[in-house]
């Protein structure tokens, strides 16, 4: 099958020809019709997630279709559409997955990074991992829901009941996100790179009630704050535009050092905190709230080979929206 393999962290994906993967026990084999990129893979391919599988297919936002069953795969059928998101295994017995929180077992695997991804023609998952994909959603709109929008909803879930919510770094999952708080009855201030006046039509378009630059102070207190951008500074940004009782949140994996601030910013039980990959209700829940809002999903469309291309476009912030390869699945 053709895929796209990173060698060497630092190095540029390249094409192969590589083996088509077997599925085994409890797994399926899937032909891979669309991967969404995340800015988890330029993570990946620079290093700043440092013990990855190598070689190594990247991604972590497949949709696709059922092809072969491993040995007592059961959950789906031959032919059954089905998404892969980021978390791809866990251990079921640890602390942290008896109580609910299997996001944080010490032992999980995870796809495109422990497990070969979707940059590839054929991809193979744990079928308790995947996920049913709505109908309403073709395979490239499905794609950017498994990763942008369930870490999101994650993270819009643990800012709690706040009315007014500051995004910080309007993107693929900030895009998807604004749309649910809304739909929820929230009020979403976003806050772009200053001078990217695109970034704050692109928020407007997508019922942020108000756009502005990263330091700028919003025109009310936030009572909540959800940053995506991969930026530190902006925890301490996010905390100063924020009122008493603000939960402000990173949806990143990677995030560069948060500068010290004074406590003044903090007192007044605003606290800072994070997401850690999702669970399994959390894609659940999340793909049956998306047709209801109904979440429009604004994806860019490369061809595999073009995978380098769509990364580099992801790390400018050329892209609205999700960078999606589109999989031309003839494998043999």
């Amino acid at each position: 099958m053709r895929a796209m393999v990173l060698q060497q962290q630092g190095d540029a994906l390249r094409p192969a020809e590589v083996g088509d993967p077997e599925p085994g026990a409890g797994q399926v084999l899937i032909s891979v019709a669309a991967c969404a990129v995340c800015r988890t893979d330029l993570h990946i391919l620079d290093g700043d997630l440092t013990e990855p599988k190598l070689p190594l297919i990247p991604g972590h936002q497949i949709a696709g279709t059922v092809r072969a069953r491993g040995e007592g795969a059961e959950r789906f059928a031959v032919g059954d559409r089905v998404g892969v998101p980021w978390l791809g295994w866990t251990d079921g017995e640890c602390r942290y997955c008896l109580s609910g929180r299997e996001n944080l077992c010490d032992r999980a695997r995870f796809t495109g990074y422990d497990i070969d991804g979707g940059y590839a023609q054929l991809a193979v998952a744990d079928e308790r991992f995947c996920f049913p994909l709505p109908p309403e959603y073709p395979d490239e709109h499905a794609a950017p829901l498994l990763c942008s929008g369930l870490i999101g909803y994650r993270a819009l879930r643990l800012v709690g009941e706040a009315e007014r919510i500051g995004f910080y770094g309007f993107g693929s999952s900030a895009h998807i996100l604004c749309q649910v708080a809304v739909h929820q009855g929230r009020r979403v201030f976003a806050f772009t790179r200053p001078g990217d006046e695109d970034g704050k039509a692109f928020a407007r378009e997508h019922s942020a009630e108000w756009a502005g630059a990263s330091g700028q102070a919003p025109p009310e207190e936030l009572d909540g704050a959800i940053v995506f951008a991969p930026a530190g500074a902006l925890m301490v940004e996010a905390l100063r535009a924020s009122a008493k009782g603000a939960r402000v949140v990173s949806a990143g994996i990677h995030m560069s050092d948060i500068p010290a601030f004074s406590y003044d910013l903090l007192w007044g039980e605003r606290s800072l905190g994070s997401v850690a990959n999702l669970t399994r209700r959390d894609g659940e829940e999340f793909l049956a709230l998306a047709p209801r809002v109904p979440v429009r999903t604004e994806v860019t469309m490369y061809a595999l080979e073009d995978a380098n291309a769509a990364l580099g476009d992801l790390r400018a912030g050329r892209l609205r929206g999700t960078a999606v390869l589109r999989i031309d699945n003839a494998a043999g």
